[in-house]
């Protein structure tokens, strides 16, 4: 149906649908891709508000024979999500826990509730939801229904299936089924029922009452043994029940809605069952191979200890989270090079059984001669080494270059015994083809994700990627396993389920999909009458390689496009405030797809290729305005989609298309403005202070008029300094402020204490003759401008900056410029400065906590009083650098105790929140952690934030005033 057509058409259920719609071409655009390496343009995108909405869209569907896809996250690996047809979004409105019973251990939750949310919710009961995912902080129940998803835990506590209670569903029909445990008597009552429901339970007593049928059933289905089992339609499990077998288990038709993958309705809410939490004393074993041969018996070895996982992570993936920003800080475990470890986890009533079954493995591995080193990781540091797991799928974007690990085969599973035999096999079809191949993840329970190494825009390459598919299924029906152990079908597994269950149990599935979907309206050709598997993939094989020329370099990633197409759709930016980090504020506060990084990568990757005219896109132009450049994405992304880079390389072309914006030069000239206003700043106070005045030239230029707009100091950082240079008593070494232009003009104040409190601990200070940062032309997309600024200051600056004679900025946005996006300015003869300049330069944090740890900064130069400090961290600081030399510092000086607030990105992010049209938006960030924290606490608790524009934001969101952290060191010195 041509988008003019579904455009006119869904029209008819506007005005009884309480959710949204939309046909733009944007999201259409967005919503083509998932996690997976497909694509495919929708009709239109709806998102339901609630049940009622639901029905409507299912018999507007229903009468105009148009496809339904349902979708939660988008992170399905096997295009689950992709298709044309209308999307049905239920991850922003249906989100809602209906009702906990902690007597019976279980809970009714709509569709779009959060994994790990749910899980926080639940803690205080003592319980939680079994099965987790490497996306817990934002999979959704509905998605882990319809993929039957599990994790590293399933050795313990198996798949989704196995905790699924019942189902509320929308039929084809309109109708609304519930799904739940059934007796003989209860199903023989269900058979007499008319319409959609009678007929399914009519088809499954008719197949499974045939004992050919049985028969055929057990000898081709995955061994019974299999714990992950995904493969097409779970009939193998309602034939065990006691209708059909000598079972005594209900027949409970939720076994077949788990992995059915949204093709046979839509769920409206479902009770899931609750166990309880894990033991307190929990610790991991990271045994570190030479070989992954050793992992595959070694894993066995491991499994006999009862743990509640084993995990494995090969080279490749270790390599690569070496080049990532916050995963290099989880890698303090990793001794050497190893070619694989083995990640064994206990969680046992006490530290001395989790000990005793400790040096029980070691001995037993050590005996076996596999691994040579066996560091065990306690308590809370255990979450950096499964955080360092579950970056596998993201960093394996970062591998450089156009070939990738790409998921085609990487969900198989077969029992831990077959293993190290069915590797033995699988190893042969990668020499048969000359691959390499990433491995890692679920090893104890028999499903290592397998991604062989494949350029999908090359024609060759794409027919080899059928090619090894279509081997392995061969290979694990030969070891009696599952094609997919968790990913499920979709678009890349589909295929082949006729050679998992053989071609008459696949007709079998073809019959369950007719009764509940006559018409095939629910995310058609998935799992049954599936399309030929490297069809509609992302990228066009054998297309022209574009390339652009750019200002910014981009050789890490071998290109501007290739930045963008770093993005695999894992959608790691659709953290909630509840699971913390900073990616991505915008999404935060709306929840919004439009609003994710991935979004606006997917977006500028479609453009990049697939636009005559690139840079003059207003659409493109549109979704990266609302990117708060707060580069949280930058370290939190596990590809390093570094979003603020890309926006503002974007921004510079598409000026040089269509002019720069007169709002758009204020904020990037701003320094100029401030150094004229600055030769009488009474003067251009007040002006800028006048309501009367500054008010109506804030609405002409754009900006919110219920900002306030910030002013300037009597006088200026530089002139303060000449004037008032002090003799340093107690030299203890040489530091370079960096005056940066906030600093230097507004926040004079801070700047001056900085200087008195490091020149009071005894450092001779000295501020070296330099130019602004460039922040506010980065910011703003001039980044030619900034480019001349930075190699500017490279030359100026390196030869006076080393290891002992750092330099120091009061400033995050402004200092960090220097780690960040310099290297990738400077010209190739400053390149290596730039380099080492970033090695040297620190934020005054930074400075002050390496030199307190040297012991040249004591606590007897500070005053010892009882000060309550909560601080906020800049966006830029947490990413480029970490907030925990801000919080060492502020506690430093006796009896203060500091508390970091949980909060993301304050919502201002430079001139973002000055400006109209996204002021609401920055509030509206503002207030999803920050702004009730700083609200909650007592008049006497110090509020801190080291950014210029955090301490405005708060000022103008709660009224209290927010200081800088060396504001309150320098309090505290004992002058």
């Amino acid at each position: 149906m041509k988008s003019l057509m579904i455009s006119e058409t869904i029209n008819e259920i506007a005005n009884t649908f309480a959710g949204e719609i939309s046909t733009d071409s944007t999201q259409l655009c967005i919503y083509s891709t998932d996690a997976s390496a497909y694509s495919e343009r929708p009709l239109a995108v709806i998102w339901p508000k609630d049940r009622t909405d639901l029905i409507t869209a299912v018999q507007f569907a229903a009468k105009h024979k148009i496809p339904l896809i349902p979708r939660t996250a988008g992170t399905s690996l096997a295009g689950q999500v992709v298709g044309k047809g209308i999307i049905v979004d239920i991850s922003k409105h249906m989100t809602s826990i209906l009702e906990v019973n902690t007597e019976e251990h279980w809970v009714r939750v709509q569709p779009g509730v959060i994994l790990d949310e749910l899980n926080m919710a639940m803690k205080e009961h003592g319980l939680f939801f079994g099965p987790e995912t490497s996306t817990a902080n934002r999979c959704m129940m509905g998605g882990m229904i319809g993929n039957n998803s599990c994790g590293s835990h399933s050795i313990i506590y198996g798949s989704t299936r196995d905790h699924l209670l019942e189902v509320k569903m929308v039929l084809s029909d309109g109708s609304e089924a519930h799904f739940k445990p059934l007796t003989r008597q209860e199903l023989s009552q269900k058979l007499t029922l008319e319409g959609v429901e009678g007929n399914i339970y009519r088809k499954l007593y008719e197949i499974l009452s045939d004992s050919n049928n049985i028969k055929e059933i057990q000898e081709q289905f995955p061994e019974p043994a299999l714990k992950r089992r995904n493969s097409g339609y779970a009939l193998d499990l309602l034939a065990n029940s006691e209708v059909f077998s000598q079972s005594d288990e209900k027949l409970n038709i939720c076994q077949l809605i788990a992995g059915s993958e949204g093709t046979l309705g839509i769920i409206t809410e479902a009770k899931l069952n609750l166990v309880p939490l894990p033991p307190k004393e929990k610790a991991v074993v990271c045994i570190h191979l030479n070989n992954l041969e050793e992992a595959f018996r070694a894993n066995l070895i491991a499994l006999k200890f009862g743990p509640t996982a084993v995990e494995l992570m090969d080279r490749n993936i270790l390599d690569l989270t070496k080049d990532n920003i916050e995963q290099s800080r989880n890698r303090f475990f990793v001794e050497g090079e190893p070619a694989a470890i083995l990640i064994v986890e206990f969680a046992e009533s006490s530290k001395e059984i989790v000990e005793q079954k400790y040096a029980s493995l070691v001995a037993e591995m050590q005996q076996a001669g596999f691994g040579y080193h066996f560091p065990i990781v306690w308590g809370a540091e255990t979450s950096k080494v499964w955080s360092l797991r579950k970056a596998g799928l993201g960093v394996l974007s970062n591998m450089k270059g156009d070939a990738k690990p790409v998921s085609v085969i990487e969900d198989t599973a077969v029992s831990p015994e077959r293993l190290p035999a069915y590797m033995a096999d699988f190893k042969l079809i990668l020499k048969k083809y000359g691959l390499d191949c990433v491995y890692h993840a679920h090893i104890g329970s028999g499903e290592l994700h397998l991604r062989p190494i494949l350029n999908l825009k090359d024609e060759k390459d794409v027919a080899l990627f059928r090619t090894i598919a279509t081997d392995v299924a061969h290979l694990v029906k030969k070891h009696r396993g599952s094609l997919s152990g968790e990913h499920g079908d979709g678009r890349l597994r589909g295929e082949f389920i006729p050679i998992m269950v053989g071609e008459r149990c696949y007709q079998l599935m073809r019959e369950v999909k007719a009764a509940f979907d006559p018409d095939s309206i629910f995310n058609p050709n998935k799992i049954v009458d599936t399309p030929t598997m490297s069809s509609h993939l992302r990228y066009t094989p054998g297309a022209k390689e574009r390339k652009f020329d750019t200002i910014f370099s981009f050789a890490e990633s071998d290109g501007f496009l290739r930045a963008a197409e770093r993005c695999n759709g894992s959608g790691d930016c659709r953290k909630t405030i509840l699971s913390g980090g900073t990616m991505c504020p915008s999404y935060m506060a709306t929840k919004d797809e439009d609003k994710t990084t991935r979004a606006r990568a997917n977006m500028l990757r479609e453009v990049l290729t697939s636009s005559d005219r690139p840079f003059e896109s207003r659409e493109l132009y549109d979704i990266l305005s609302l990117c708060l450049s707060c580069k949280g994405c930058k370290s939190e992304c596990p590809s390093s989609v570094d979003m603020a880079k890309l926006k503002a390389e974007f921004l510079q072309h598409y000026y040089d298309q269509n002019s720069i914006p007169l709002r758009t030069r204020l904020i990037a000239y701003i320094t100029y403005i401030y150094k004229v206003g600055s030769i009488a700043p009474a003067v251009t106070n007040f002006f800028m202070g006048s309501k009367a005045i500054a008010k109506p030239i804030q609405r002409a230029l754009g900006f919110s008029d219920r900002r306030t707009l910030p002013l300037l100091h009597r006088t200026t950082l530089a002139k303060w300094f000449r004037t008032n240079q002090q003799k340093v008593v107690e030299r203890k070494g040489r530091v370079y402020l960096f005056g940066d232009e906030f600093t230097r003009y507004n926040d004079v104040e801070v700047g001056i204490k900085a200087i008195l409190l490091l020149q009071g601990l005894g450092y001779e200070v000295i501020i070296p003759r330099h130019g602004e940062s460039g922040r506010t032309y980065i910011s703003k997309g001039l980044i030619r401008t900034a480019k001349r600024i930075a190699n500017r200051n490279i030359e100026q600056l390196s030869p006076l900056v080393g290891d002992e004679t750092p330099l120091i900025g009061i400033e995050p946005s402004a200092i960090l410029s220097f780690r960040d996006e310099y290297p990738d300015l400077a010209t190739p003869e400053n390149l290596g400065k730039a380099r080492e300049l970033a090695r040297n330069t620190l934020l005054i944090d930074e400075f002050l906590m390496r030199e307190m740890q040297r012991g040249r900064i004591t606590k007897e130069q500070f005053k010892e009083d009882e000060v309550q400090v909560i601080f906020h961290g800049h966006c830029q600081q947490k990413s480029i650098a970490t907030t925990a030399a801000t919080r060492y510092v502020l506690g430093f000086p006796e009896g203060y105790t500091v508390t970091e607030i949980r909060s993301g990105c304050c919502g201002m992010a430079g001139s973002f929140g000055y400006e109209r049209e996204h002021y609401d938006l920055s509030m509206a960030i503002g207030e999803l952690m920050l702004f009730p924290t700083v609200r909650q606490a007592d008049s006497h608790t110090v509020v801190a934030a080291p950014g210029t524009s955090c301490r405005h934001h708060i000022k103008d969101g709660t009224g209290r005033t927010a200081v800088h952290p060396v504001e309150v060191l320098y309090d505290a010195l004992r002058k």
